[in-house]
C-alpha cells in the first residue's frame, strides 16, 4: 500500500492509503469525497499537475509523498441530446448520450488540452475553446461539428456564439470565423470584409448579428431569420446590444431607441409601437415576441398577441419592472416590490391568477417552455403555467422549502435546497421524476439541463443524471470517466 498525504490550501490534510497500482484519479476521488470540495486538481511539490490517468507508480509518487489539492469548478455544456462536462483549464472533457449530437468526443479527446469554455449548437455539435486560442469541434458535422474547412483560421479565439446549426467565433483581432450549415449562418463570406472590430455576436435560429466597435451591425445567414438587415441598415448606428427571438433581432441603440428586423411574425416589425420604444434599458424575448423594459420601469411589447406580444391587459400593472422572464409563449415581469405580472398565452404561464396572492417578495423567476417557477424571499416556490410542464407543483410543494436555485429542462424543473438535496417536478420523461437517483442527490452544488435531462454536480465531485435517457439522463456507461477530469 502507498500512503499519500493530500492537503488543501487551508492546511487541512488527509492521508490516503491505496495500492501502488491504483491510478491518480482514484486518489483524487477519495480526496474529493473526504474534503467535499467538488472537483480537485492534485499538484506536486514542483507545482506540476499530476495526471489523473496515470498510475501512482507512473506518476512518480512514493510512500509518504505530499500533494496539494486545488478546487476547480466543473462546468456543463449541452446540445439538445448530449452533455459535455469539463473543468476550465483541464485536459479532458467527458461527454455522454447521443453520439450524433456530440455525446461522443473520443475522436478529439487527445486534442482537448487546456479547455477554457465549451459552446454548443442545439442540433448537435460542441466547440471547445482551448487555452492557446484554438478550437476543437465534434458532434453533428452538418451542425458545426466539423470545423476542418476553417481550422487554420481558428487562432486567438476569444468567444464562440451558436445558432441552431452553425458557429461564429470572435478572434482577438476582432474578426469573425464561421462554420456549420451555410444557410444557418455558417457562411459569412459575403460580409467578411465588414466583420472587423467585432464586440459581440447574437443569433436567431438561422442567422447571426455582429455588433462592431463603432456601433454598426453586420448580419448574415437566412434572410427570413434576420440574416438580411438591409431595410434598416441606415438605422443601425450606435448599437449597444442585440436581442433575438427565433427568427428576428432587436437592437438597442445608445439613445434608447430600438431597431428590429427579421420575420415580422416573430418580432421583426415593431412599427406599431415604435413611438413608445424610447429609453429602452433591456429587451427580453419569447420564441415569437419581444418585451422591452424602459427607464421608467414600464414595458412595451410587440408581435403576436397570443404569445406575449400584447401586454395591454396588464399595462397599468407594469410599473417598476426589474426584469422579465419568458416561456415560449408568455412573459412574467418581476416588479420592484417583489410582485409578478404575467401575460401571454394563459396555458403557458400567461395567467397566474390561481397563485397571484402567493406571488409576493419574489426574488427570481425560472421558466421552461410552458411554465414559470418563482423563488420567494423565504425560500418557498410558487409555480404556474402548463401543469404537464411543471406549472403544477402541488405534489412536491411541502418539500419546496429553503430553495436556493431552480433549473429547467423544456418540460420540468429541479430545485436545489439549502441542504444540498434536490426536488423535481413536471414531465417525468423530461427530468420531472428523480426518484431513481434521489438517494444520490446529496450535497448538490449545481444542476445543469438540456431539453430532456438534468446533470447534478455534487460536493464530492461526482455527477448524477436523470431524465430522458436519450437526452443524457443515463450516464452510467461513462460514470467512471468523471474521475479523470
Amino acid at each position: 500500500m502507498l500512503h499519500v498525504n493530500v492537503a488543501l490550501p487551508s492546511g487541512r490534510t488527509e492521508t490516503f492509503s491505496l495500492p501502488q497500482s491504483s491510478e491518480v484519479g482514484d486518489l483524487r476521488v477519495l480526496a474529493q469525497k473526504s474534503f467535499q470540495c467538488g472537483f480537485l486538481r492534485l499538484v506536486a511539490a514542483d507545482h506540476s499537475v499530476v495526471d489523473p490517468t496515470k498510475s501512482l507508480q507512473d506518476a512518480g509518487l512514493e510512500d509518504g509523498d505530499h500533494l496539494t489539492a486545488i478546487a476547480v469548478e466543473a462546468k456543463v455544456a449541452a446540445t439538445e441530446r448530449a452533455f459535455a462536462l469539463f473543468c476550465p483549464g483541464g485536459d479532458r472533457v467527458v461527454t455522454w448520450r447521443d453520439r450524433d449530437c456530440g455525446g461522443d468526443s473520443s475522436e478529439v479527446q487527445d486534442r482537448l488540452k487546456g479547455v477554457r469554455q465549451i459552446q454548443a449548437t442545439l442540433d448537435g455539435a460542441f466547440a471547445a475553446i482551448l487555452a492557446d486560442g484554438s478550437v476543437v469541434t465534434w458532434g453533428n458535422p452538418a451542425a458545426g461539428g466539423d470545423s476542418s474547412a476553417v481550422q487554420e483560421q481558428l487562432k486567438g479565439v476569444q468567444q464562440v456564439q451558436a445558432a441552431y446549426r452553425a458557429f461564429a467565433a470572435i478572434l482577438a483581432d476582432g474578426s469573425v470565423v464561421t462554420w456549420g450549415q451555410p444557410d444557418c449562418g455558417g457562411n459569412s463570406s459575403h460580409v467578411q470584409d465588414q466583420l472587423k472590430s467585432v464586440q459581440q455576436v447574437q443569433a436567431t435560429e438561422h442567422a447571426f448579428a455582429a455588433v462592431l466597435a463603432d456601433g454598426f451591425v453586420v448580419t448574415w445567414g437566412h434572410p427570413f431569420y434576420g440574416g438580411d438587415s438591409s431595410e434598416v441598415q441606415d438605422q443601425l448606428k450606435s448599437v449597444q446590444q442585440v436581442q433575438a427571438t427565433c427568427r428576428a433581432f432587436a437592437a438597442i441603440l445608445v439613445d434608447g431607441f430600438v431597431v428590429t428586423w427579421g420575420d415580422p411574425d416573430y418580432g421583426g416589425d415593431s412599427s406599431e409601437v415604435q413611438d413608445q420604444l424610447k429609453s429602452v434599458q433591456q429587451v427580453q424575448a419569447t420564441h415569437w415576441a419581444f418585451a422591452a423594459i424602459l427607464a421608467d420601469g414600464s414595458v412595451v411589447t410587440w408581435e403576436d398577441p397570443d404569445v406575449g406580444g400584447d401586454s395591454s391587459e396588464v399595462q397599468d400593472q407594469l410599473r417598476g419592472v426589474q426584469q422579465v422572464q419568458a416561456t415560449c409563449r408568455a412573459f412574467a415581469a418581476i416588479l420592484a416590490d417583489g410582485f409578478v405580472v404575467p401575460w401571454g398565452d394563459p396555458d403557458y404561464g400567461g395567467d397566474s391568477s390561481e397563485v397571484q396572492d402567493q406571488l409576493k417578495s419574489v426574488q427570481q423567476v425560472q421558466a421552461n417552455d410552458g411554465a414559470f417557477a418563482a423563488i420567494l424571499a423565504d425560500g418557498f416556490v410558487v409555480t404556474w403555467g402548463h401543469p404537464l410542464y411543471g406549472g403544477d407543483s402541488s405534489e412536491v410543494q411541502d418539500q419546496l422549502k429553503s430553495v436556493q436555485q431552480v433549473q429547467a429542462t423544456c418540460r420540468a424543473f429541479a430545485a436545489i435546497l439549502a441542504d444540498g438535496s434536490v426536488v423535481t417536478w413536471g414531465d417525468p420523461n423530461n427530468g420531472g421524476d428523480s426518484s431513481e437517483v434521489q438517494d444520490q442527490l446529496k450535497g448538490v452544488q449545481q444542476v445543469q439541463a438540456n431539453d430532456g435531462a438534468f446533470a447534478a454536480i455534487l460536493a464530492d465531485g461526482s455527477v448524477v443524471t436523470w431524465g430522458n435517457p436519450v437526452y443524457g439522463g443515463d450516464s452510467s456507461a461513462i460514470r467512471d470517466q468523471f474521475a479523470y477530469l
